[in-house]
This record gives C-alpha cells, structure tokens and sequence, in this order.
C-alpha cells in the first residue's frame, strides 16, 4: 500500500475519534478520570474585507484517550 499524506490523516483522525468514544465510554469508572478529562481548545478567526466578511468557530475537546489513539494511530501508519 503507497503511504501518503491522506491516508496518515485519515488515520489520526480515525485514532482521535476512537480514543475519544473509549473516553466518553469510561467516564463513569471512577478511577479513571485522569485519561478522561478534556480540555477545549477554541479557535475563532473572523474577517470583514469589504467583499469577503467571514466567521469561523473550531473547537476541540482533547483528552489523555485522544492523544493516546492518535499516537497508536499514527504507530499502526509506520508499521503498514
């Protein structure tokens, strides 16, 4: 299989959204609250050019079980 650019995106994001549903999966065992916190990141850049007004709003909400499912996302990328 040719690696490229889309196929190790597609993975990291796949790895993110599956540490992110085994985060919300284990937010009621109550050892575990240290892989399932989240952090929000927010980004909102906006322009009004006259011609062109733009508003974008992106949000994030990381948590230690998304960092960790894109590090194993990205281990399965290097092993194909």
């Amino acid at each position: 299989m040719k690696k490229n650019g889309w196929v190790l995106l597609l993975f990291v994001f796949l790895g993110i959204l599956g540490g992110t549903l085994l985060g919300h999966w284990l937010e009621t065992v109550p050892g575990l609250g240290f892989l399932t916190r989240t952090v929000k990141l927010n980004w909102s850049p906006s322009a009004d050019l006259l011609v062109l007004v733009y508003d974008i709003k992106i949000a994030f909400h990381l948590s230690l079980l998304s960092i960790i499912g894109a590090a194993v996302a990205i281990w399965l990328y290097r092993k194909m």
